[in-house]
């Protein structure tokens, strides 16, 4: 599996990289622009993600337009909508419309409201189809 952790947060990015780091690769991103670069050099790579799990409030371009320029890049090179990367998008913000924002309208696979514990994030992982290597946590 191959991870992209979005937030720019060092402490959040630490944190997941060691709940994941033992299921996959973790690559990080600090903003939106670095995540659509290097969603597009996994793609040039031959070596998509299998998740970005991506902080909606970031600075120089923010979690929901990088997830319209990742859905508009699949678009372009015909990627099915079956072979979309999962995306878990996430925010510390309750707000629903930020949340329609990013999952009906924005194309999210998901989403989850900060803070983000390991039972949480891996409950959401089982419910988007990632259990292959993802043990079953109970609370």
């Amino acid at each position: 599996m191959r991870f992209l952790i979005v937030d720019d947060e060092m402490t959040t990015r630490k944190i997941l990289k060691k709940t994941l780091s033992s299921f996959g690769d973790c690559d990080f991103a600090v903003n939106g622009l670095e995540a659509v670069a290097s969603f597009e050099m996994s793609l040039e790579e031959d070596n998509p993600y299998d998740l970005i799990y991506m902080d909606i409030m970031m600075p120089v371009m923010d979690g929901l337009e990088a997830l319209k320029k990742i859905r508009d890049i699949e678009k372009d090179r015909k990627i099915k909508p079956s072979k979309e990367v999962k995306v878990i998008m996430v925010t510390a913000l309750g707000d629903p419309a930020t949340m329609v924002d990013a999952y009906y309208d924005g194309g999210a696979t998901s989403y989850l409201v900060k803070p983000v514990d390991k039972v949480k994030l891996f409950k959401k992982l089982e419910e988007i189809g990632l259990t292959a290597v993802i043990p079953v946590v109970k609370e």
